[in-house]
């Protein structure tokens, strides 16, 4: 028998170990045959779906980009014109048709977020962005690296100007705000169409700045003021003509400031003499001006949120109301936006008097169901008569331009039980200590947080207050640079002070009784004019305030929606910001304008793009938008030709701007 047995070897017990797992294998495939034959198919994983969904989005993603590369760069306008008809020509070959040429030397004086910025000093976190843009462009640090971009951006709290080791500075030249960021056109179109009749570099100017700063500090730091009145100097003297300006949003206010800093003597002033405006400037054409602020800077100031923040809030909470990955978002962009001082020149200026009390508003009986065409809004549009509601008109004070709560905007000034917030005792927060990100809530604690829903309504008189109440560090340097009043007497010397120059209510146009100054600006879309918050009791490290998208009416005609009461505007800029004072307070000789100034109103009815080939359309009215509105353009263009305001035709109205600026009691 031993002879029988076989000898076990290494060969051997290696042979015997292989020899299971073929068994082992083989047993797999006749399973698997067996599993075909009967019908069965693998388990499908998760992980397989969503492996799949990105492989198919990918695929039509890159069929899509080749598709589009491919096509001819005529094919979306041959589809456009093959839907709607014909489209008209772009102003530049339109002009270029009739004749005209270049002629005045053109500057642009961008709005607040359109400039760019770049980085020229920053922490090792941000190595290797060295003149990298920040702000504008492909924003793409704002995804790498978040908490080192916000850091960046933000300033110093305490002096407004840049933090130790960070220096970021506006991009220059036409590029620092042709393009937002990559598709998205500011003044592209416009610098374009100019090119078609002769303008150029030399003739253009991009008076960028850093908006961020409040406007005396552009000057202080970068000498940005000295910087525009040289270039002017410049382009006049070599023209022989006048400059036209073109300012757009916060830039019509930064404007404003200039042409009294540019007259003021020096040092702090930029010396040019009072007859420097009347040498140097044909016309100032402000584009979407908030002359007299905008309501949306409050909530963005008070809660870091606007109707389409609380919106998304309401639809998807977690994402913004939750430390979503360590990074509290909106109390980042508060912490950030409020070293912002730039954004205070947009607090609303002249309180009750302009924008209405508890129990008025120069806009009260304003329907959003009326004007849903442009015809429509002509005929019901005139001079100082015109109605927009009919007798059913659901009545609305506008004049509250913050309630607690959907009653308190409804309540009646007897029944409005308010208790004064100025003298409140503000408490402590226990989570002072242990959030992550700072905000000046966390030291009022909430009694002080209470204290302010316990006022219930704040007009536009008293939201001042209410922000040196609730942010006194952010407004101890806004009221150093800027103010939100109305002046008594305006050759009181105390209205010498640059803070006084941007507001149009504490200041003197200058003596320039040629120049001409529009108000162009869109209507036809709702604009945010008054808000509906509620106080959150256990906010700890989030802010204790937010808007109150369950305050609505229901209705479709209704002014208040998510709680936001809107208004006619250009989505950003109420009618009544951007038109009052060329409808009223500088018409003619006032106080305010004591040369007699020519001021003109060029309303822009919004028409949406008929198909999404045609991008952002060329007759928007809304605030960025109306950039691309081939007739603001047109009249920029022909203004910028030697044109006059009888070339354009005089006033062009759509709203109620002159029935709401009668209703307001200024003194002129």
């Amino acid at each position: 028998m031993s002879l029988l047995r076989r000898r076990r070897t290494p060969e051997n017990e290696i042979q015997s170990d292989v020899e299971p797992k073929l068994d082992a294998e083989e047993d797999d495939k006749k399973s698997k045959k067996k599993n075909v034959k009967s019908g069965k198919k693998k388990k499908w994983s998760c992980i397989d779906n969503c492996c799949w969904f990105v492989g198919c989005i990918c695929c039509v993603w890159w069929i899509l980009l080749f598709l589009y590369n491919a096509m001819p760069a005529s094919f979306p306008q041959y589809v456009t014109e093959a839907i709607t008809g014909p489209l008209p020509d772009p102003p530049g070959i339109k002009l270029q048709k009739e004749g005209l040429k270049a002629k005045h030397p053109v500057v642009f004086i961008p709005g607040i977020v359109t400039c760019g910025l770049e980085l020229w000093e920053g922490h090792q976190c941000a190595e290797g962005l060295f003149r990298k843009r920040l702000w504008g462009g492909t924003f793409g640090e704002v995804y790498k690296r978040p908490l080192c971009w916000v850091n960046h951006m933000t300033l110093d709290n305490e002096t407004g100007m840049d933090p130790p080791g960070i220096r970021v500075r506006p991009v220059s030249g036409l590029v620092a705000a042709d393009y937002f960021a990559p598709g998205y056109f500011v003044w592209a179109v416009l610098i374009a169409n100019l090119a078609r009749i002769g303008y150029e570099e030399k003739t253009m100017y991009m008076a960028a700045y850093d908006w961020r700063l409040a406007f005396q500090n552009t000057e202080v730091r970068d000498q940005t003021l000295s910087r525009i009145k040289s270039n002017i100097e410049l382009m006049v003297a070599t023209s022989g003509k006048k400059a036209v300006i073109v300012p757009h949003s916060m830039g019509v206010v930064y404007f404003l400031h200039f042409m009294k800093w540019v007259e003021a003597p020096a040092p702090v002033g930029g010396g040019g003499g009072p007859d420097w405006c009347a040498k140097h400037i044909k016309a100032v054409m402000n584009i979407g001006g908030p002359l007299l602020g905008v309501p949306k800077s409050i909530s963005g100031l008070f809660s870091a949120e606007a109707r389409d923040i609380a919106v998304a809030r309401a639809l998807a909470p977690g994402v913004l109301d939750t430390d979503l990955f360590h990074f509290q978002t909106l109390e980042h962009i508060m912490k950030m936006s409020r070293t912002w001082d730039a954004t205070m020149s947009m607090i609303p200026r002249g309180g009750d008097t302009i924008w209405g009390g508890l129990d008025w508003s120069p806009e009260e009986g304003y329907s959003p169901c009326k004007s849903k065409s442009r015809d429509d809004a002509a005929q019901n549009s005139g001079h100082h008569e015109n109605q927009t509601t009919d007798s059913k008109a659901k009545y609305y004070s506008y004049g509250r331009m913050m309630s607690f709560g959907k009653d308190a905007t409804e309540a009646h000034p007897s029944d409005l039980k308010r208790i004064d917030f100025r003298d409140a005792v503000k408490g402590s927060n226990v989570a002072n200590n242990t959030c992550d990100v700072w905000n000046e809530y966390q030291d009022m604690g909430v009694s002080g947080t209470k204290a302010v829903e316990e006022y219930k309504v704040y007009t536009a008189g008293e939201i001042v207050d209410l922000l040196n109440f609730v942010a006194p560090k952010m407004m101890a340097r806004g009221n150093a640079h800027f103010s939100y009043g109305i002046a008594d007497d305006l050759d009181d010397p105390k209205y010498s002070h640059y803070k006084y120059w941007s507001n149009p209510l504490e200041t003197k146009l200058p003596n320039a009784p040629d120049m001409e100054i529009y108000s162009m600006y869109g209507v036809g879309i709702e604009t945010e004019r008054a808000y509906v918050y509620k106080r959150i009791p256990t906010a700890g490290c989030n802010i204790p305030f937010q808007i109150d998208t369950s305050a609505d009416d229901g209705d479709e005609g209704s002014c208040l929606k998510s709680g936001v009461f809107t208004i006619d505007g250009d989505e950003t800029v109420p009618a009544l910001s951007a038109g009052f004072m060329c409808a009223k307070g500088w018409r003619g000789r006032t106080r305010f304008n004591p040369s007699g100034i020519k001021t003109y109103i060029r309303e822009y009815f919004h028409a949406p793009p008929a198909n999404l080939l045609e991008g952002r359309g060329t007759q928007s009215g809304a605030h960025v938008d109306i950039m691309g509105n081939f007739a603001l353009i047109e009249d920029i263009m022909r203004v910028a030709a030697g044109g006059t305001s009888e070339n354009l035709g005089g006033d062009q109205v759509y709203s109620d701007i002159f029935k709401w600026s009668e209703k307001i009691n200024l003194r002129l």
